[in-house]
This record gives C-alpha cells, sequence and structure tokens, in this order.
C-alpha cells in the first residue's frame, strides 16, 4: 500500500502542511476544467503544498466529479483531498462510491452533508440526505477495519481500507444555540472516526481559538486545519448576504475591503497580506496545517502567502488586532481574556441567557405523553405495549396506524417514516423540519439562527431543539449518543408498534427487542 504523504505531513507535529481547494465547475473538458489541472500540476511541481482538495458540487449545481479529478491529481505526484458530501447519494451510493476511491488509492476524504441542491438538469434536483456525515465517518471507519455484513454463507469481511477521513466544523456561529449545538455534533464526528478537523470559513481570530480550546477541554488529540479564503469584495458581499451558507463576513470586514478596493492594486495585496497574518496567527496559535481557499487564485499568490506567513509567524500574537471581527451581540463558548485579545480556558456560563427559540405549548403535551406512552413503568406503557402487540399483522394495524398519523402530522408534520427520531431532537421531526434530515444535529449552514434553506423563516430545527431542552436543563441529551439513519424498511408503518415491538432504533437502542 502506498504511502499518503498528506495524512504523514498532518500528523507530524513538526510539519506545517499546506492544501488548496480547486473547483472542478461543470463540463468535462471546458475552461474550467483544464485550469484546476494545469494548477494542480503546478502545485505538484512547486513542492509547497501538500494537498490539493476537489469540491464536490459546490453550491448546490452540478461539477465535474470530485473522486475522478482527485485520481487524475494522484497521477501527478500530489495527494487529493476529495470532498465527500451525503447531499446526492444514498447509502449504497455512498459505499459503492467508497470503493471505487478505496481501488483507486485516494485515500483523504473531507466528509460534509454539502451544500442543499439548488439546480440542475430541468430545474432543482431532488436532495437525497440518506446519510449524515455522522453516518459516513462510521462506514469509514467500519471499511478501515474489514466492512463486514452478513451474506448468503456467513458473515462476509472485506480487506481493510486506509482512508484518512476528516470533517468540518464551524466556530463562527452568532447564537449559543447554534454554537453548542456545532460542538456537540464536532464531539459525535470525532467518536465516529473524524482524523482531522476543518473549519469553516471565517474571519474573527477569537472564534478560532475558541475551537483549539474546545479540543483541549474534551481531550481531542486531532488535528486542526484552519481555513483561509483570500477574500475579495464581490465574494464577501455575498457572504455578507449570507448566500454562501457557513462563511461569514461581518459589516466592519466588508467595510475594510470595500476600502481597499480603492488601493493601485485593487486591494490584491491587501488580501494577500490577509490571509498571511491568518497563517502566521494560526501556525503560532497551535493549528496543525492551514487550507487556502479562493476564486480565480494563482498558484504564484498561494505560494506567496506562505512565504509571508512564515515570516510573520515569530510574531503572531502582534496581528491579533487585525482579525477583531465578532458578530453583532455574538456568542463565545469562552470568557474573553483582555490581555491577549483571545480567550481565557473558562467557559461561559450559559445558565441564566436567555434561549434562542420560543417554547411552544406542544413541547410540554409532547414530554408527558411519551413518558407515560414510552417510559417502562409508567401508566400506559402496558397498555400500549399490550395494544401494539394484539393489532400487530391484524386488519386492525392499519387503523391504529392511521390514527397515529394523523395525529402526528397534527402535531409534527409527520412524514411517517417508521424509526422515529421525534424522541432525539426534543420532539421535533429531523425528517420533515430539517431539509438535509440531519439526525445528529445541525448542518454548518445556519446563520443567526436560521435555517440555511429558509433563511428569515424558518429556525433551525437544532436550535428550537436546543432551547426546549435547555428549559429543563437538559441540552446535552443532544451530544449524547449517535442516532443511526432511518430504517427505510420501517416506511410507511406504525412507529408506535415498531417501538413496542421492538424494531425501531430506539427501543433497540434500549436494548429490547
Amino acid at each position: 500500500m502506498r504511502e499518503n504523504l498528506f495524512k504523514e505531513a498532518l500528523l507530524n507535529p513538526d510539519t506545517f502542511p499546506v492544501t488548496w481547494e480547486l473547483v472542478p465547475g461543470r463540463g468535462a473538458r471546458e475552461a474550467a476544467q483544464e485550469k484546476a489541472m494545469a494548477l494542480a500540476k503546478q502545485a505538484a511541481v512547486g513542492g509547497k503544498i501538500q494537498a490539493l482538495t476537489v469540491t464536490d458540487n459546490p453550491g448546490g449545481t452540478p461539477a465535474m466529479s470530485a473522486d475522478f479529478m482527485g485520481s487524475e491529481i494522484l497521477k501527478m505526484g500530489i495527494e487529493p483531498l476529495v470532498h465527500f458530501t451525503c447531499k446526492d447519494k444514498n447509502r449504497n451510493q455512498i459505499e459503492s462510491q467508497l470503493y471505487a476511491l478505496d481501488r483507486a488509492e485516494v485515500r483523504n476524504l473531507l466528509v460534509m452533508s454539502g451544500d442543499y441542491p439548488v439546480s440542475g438538469y430541468q430545474g432543482r434536483p431532488a436532495p437525497v440526505f440518506d446519510l449524515d456525515p455522522i453516518h459516513t465517518l462510521q462506514l469509514v471507519s467500519e471499511m478501515n477495519r474489514g466492512l463486514e455484513y452478513p451474506g448468503i454463507k456467513g458473515t462476509v469481511r472485506h480487506q481493510p481500507s486506509d482512508f484518512f477521513a476528516g470533517a468540518v466544523v464551524s466556530p463562527f456561529k452568532a447564537t449559543e444555540a447554534e454554537q453548542v449545538i456545532q460542538y456537540y455534533k464536532l464531539k459525535k464526528k470525532i467518536h465516529a472516526g473524524a482524523r482531522f478537523i476543518v473549519t469553516q470559513l471565517g474571519y474573527d481570530v477569537r472564534k478560532f481559538h475558541e475551537l483549539i480550546l474546545f479540543m483541549k477541554l474534551n481531550g481531542f488529540d486531532i488535528p486542526l486545519v484552519g481555513n483561509i479564503y483570500i477574500l475579495p469584495y464581490g465574494a464577501a458581499k455575498m457572504m455578507n448576504r449570507n448566500d454562501l451558507p457557513g462563511s461569514v463576513v461581518t459589516d466592519k470586514l466588508l467595510a475594510d475591503l470595500d476600502r481597499e478596493r480603492s488601493d493601485p492594486d485593487k486591494g490584491e495585496g491587501a488580501r494577500i497580506l490577509r490571509a498571511a497574518r491568518m497563517y502566521a496567527i494560526m501556525k503560532g496559535m497551535g493549528f496543525s496545517g492551514v487550507h487556502i481557499g479562493g476564486h480565480n487564485i494563482k498558484y504564484e499568490q498561494v505560494e506567496e502567502i506562505i512565504r509571508q506567513g512564515e515570516e510573520l509567524t515569530a510574531q503572531w500574537t502582534g496581528l491579533i488586532r487585525y482579525f477583531d471581527y465578532p458578530m453583532e451581540n455574538g456568542f463565545y463558548y469562552f470568557e474573553r481574556d483582555p490581555e491577549t485579545g483571545l480567550n481565557k480556558e473558562t467557559p461561559e456560563k450559559r445558565q441564566g441567557r436567555p434561549l434562542d427559540a420560543e417554547i411552544e405549548c406542544t413541547y410540554g403535551f409532547s414530554r408527558l405523553s411519551h413518558k407515560l406512552m414510552f417510559e417502562p413503568g409508567k401508566k400506559l406503557y402496558g397498555i400500549m405495549n399490550r395494544l401494539s402487540r394484539k393489532v400487530a399483522g391484524t386488519k386492525m394495524e392499519g387503523l391504529f396506524h392511521k390514527l397515529e398519523h394523523l395525529t402526528k402530522v397534527m402535531l409534527f408534520d409527520c412524514k411517517d417514516c417508521g424509526d422515529c427520531a421525534l424522541i432525539d431532537v426534543a420532539y421535533l421531526c429531523p425528517m420533515s423540519q430539517c431539509p438535509k434530515n440531519q439526525r445528529n444535529g445541525a448542518c454548518g449552514g445556519s446563520f443567526k439562527g436560521w435555517c440555511e434553506v429558509y433563511p428569515g423563516k424558518k429556525q433551525c430545527v437544532y436550535v428550537r431543539a436546543y432551547a426546549r431542552l435547555k428549559k429543563y436543563g437538559e441540552e446535552a441529551q443532544l451530544e449524547k449518543s449517535i442516532v443511526p439513519p432511518c430504517n427505510w424498511d420501517l416506511y410507511q408503518t406504525s412507529a408506535w408498534i415498531n417501538f413496542h415491538l421492538g424494531k425501531d432504533h430506539t427501543s433497540k437502542g434500549q436494548g429490547r427487542r
């Protein structure tokens, strides 16, 4: 098995690897693909870049396969880091894609939910989101051990793969609920097998530092890669409007970029210097490496950022003042250190803070109903259990199911998946109220508490769930266990019966069969 030079560099504390993002674009032999391959060749020859990241249908639009381009890059003698998203593929296709990458010896993956699909051939495509990043990381981990599954003649075990898979986190969230949920999900990603973490895009130095402290506080000793985007005014304006979900540019930063446009070079020097300063701060602060991205960036500019960044690293603490871009009334996980401009190691006290979402009266009803009918030893549990077993497989089962479904449609907008996740998300349905069907926590695209797909119209379902649980001091439930993907064998069957007969994920998690 060949060496993975990116993995070796990232795990070596004496190196500071740099990755550079390439965007393949739509088409097979168009200018975008030829340009990306030419830049890859320059990077391979230049020797300053340890891996080239390849985006997977960015912005929710079609593009050249990141997998194929990754295999082409590998032939040039440089490591690809393939963005591996969950938005367009069901679990079988994800597994199939991993087999192909393994055979092509493309080892490095950055696993993420992916941008919500917005356009395609003859209109908007259907989003899939069958697995979330945590499920995908679990699958990758099992493949690395040698995937096992039942076959005709007994258990089948594959030869182990050698993937080096990472995940993404955003420390750049404005509200308490959004930020804490990001960190809850980060814990799950690491427990599922993430070997390194890459940040989302932002320019608040305290938020970068916050992530380091959070990892330290929780005893996570895996590499962190900081995200550096060479930011022109046009892209900044889009990010400021939240047209690129997950990327944060404040009004103050946008105003600075606007002034820089009047420079003789139209702000290019300022953009490169800003990126170099970020490079220096991240290296000095303790990140393991950096990821560099940007639209229409030349390889020579990337080398210049590395050169200037290395020169500035010794004085990184003096550069903190250039990245004072907090979000208005933004939440920080740790207390501010006025001496350094960064954070103390003391988490902020969250108990007295106001909730980030209203609590509907239906939540109290849902808690009470669940306790009575679905907790062993409670008054209605035995009745529901006996009734479920009695009607299962009879003509009455259809009527029983219709009654359940009607009730849950009115209360929860139920999609009748049969493997109910209401209990996991504070009685909010992630299959109907999260466009990405995330069963283990929010994606990175929310903005000021609003859903990426419905900004200003619908709050992120996990912001609402966090507020509901925090009211009772139970918000940590959102980090406790990994919720498995929906079992579609149970689709359009009674979730109540499935629970009481030990068929769904909740009852199996309780050890009931």
